[in-house]
């Protein structure tokens, strides 16, 4: 198995964050939480393409 197709944890702040109660936080604060969560989305997401961009790199360097 590749590294990168590893499974999820199941544990970890990600979890945590999945079995907040959020019933408890206002709607201001749960706002301020998406816009957070989408900015650290936006910089995974980022982090993703530059793996690809090496990945790709490395491949057409080790492939020709």
């Amino acid at each position: 198995m590749d590294f990168d197709d590893a499974p999820l944890k199941k544990t970890g702040p990600l979890r945590n964050l999945e079995l907040e109660d959020l019933s408890t936080i206002s709607a201001h604060e749960l706002q301020e939480r998406i816009e957070r969560m989408q900015a650290e989305i936006a910089r995974t997401q980022a982090e993703i393409k530059a793996k690809q961009s090496s990945r790709a790199a490395a491949d057409a360097f080790f492939n020709s």
